[in-house]
């Protein structure tokens, strides 16, 4: 299946990384446990950051970037999926997330682990706890081609298990995990600006009991 011209005039709307993020923005968080195609996102008006993902993949394939996505994973948090891409050969990102502080990123960043750091701090939890471990290496959705993930009306939580099933490298030592430090109160009050409170991952704190 491809786009249809309705979806292609949309598409061109979205003429630049920065555009297609402020879509993103402009669409409602969705708090379901489902994975559906780009063309959802288009008719439905909301995704999570998995579907945001993928429909920022998809676009930024209709601009001539390769569709590629990373895994961020967390502890005691919500993992993450952003797009990448990479302009005059430094990595940027796109990425939808019930977060302000985990989307997009400039096409500054030298390395892809330059571009995964810049989200440490401002990756955390209801209680403050900056929760991010791990990352991929990136997805080229061209695997998936044949399976019209862009369009399909399939459920697409077998891109999900592939990246689950990647390598992913770590972003901090083990030493270091109980040295962090919580994010300020004015950090996290400004990181949950405009949050869907159903979308949002209750922590667990120390001893069992869940951050409310």
């Amino acid at each position: 299946m491809s786009w249809t011209k309705e979806e292609t005039a949309f598409l061109k709307t979205l003429s630049s990384p920065d555009r297609i993020q402020s879509f993103l923005d402009s669409i409602a968080y969705n708090p379901s446990y489902e994975c559906r195609s780009p063309r959802w996102v288009i008719r439905k008006g909301s995704a999570h950051c998995f579907e945001g993902a993928l429909f920022a993949a998809a676009v930024l394939q209709y601009l001539g970037y390769p569709p590629l996505v990373v895994d961020m994973k967390a502890d005691n948090d919500d993992d993450h999926v952003i797009a990448v891409y990479k302009y005059n050969n430094y990595w940027g990102s796109v990425a939808k997330s019930n977060f302000t502080t985990l989307r997009f990123r400039e096409p500054v960043y030298r390395s892809l682990r330059e571009l995964i750091m810049s989200y440490f701090d401002f990756y955390f939890n209801l209680a403050g706890e900056k929760t991010l471990r791990s990352y991929s290496l990136p997805l080229n959705l061209n695997i998936f081609r044949n399976r019209n993930w862009t369009t399909t009306d399939e459920d697409l939580e077998y891109i999900g298990d592939r990246l689950e099933q990647m390598k992913h490298f770590p972003v901090i030592l083990n030493d270091m995990v109980v040295r962090l430090n919580k994010a300020s109160d004015i950090t996290l009050k400004a990181g949950l600006l405009g949050s869907d409170e159903k979308g949002l991952y209750k922590p667990v704190q120390t001893g069992g009991d869940v951050v409310k």
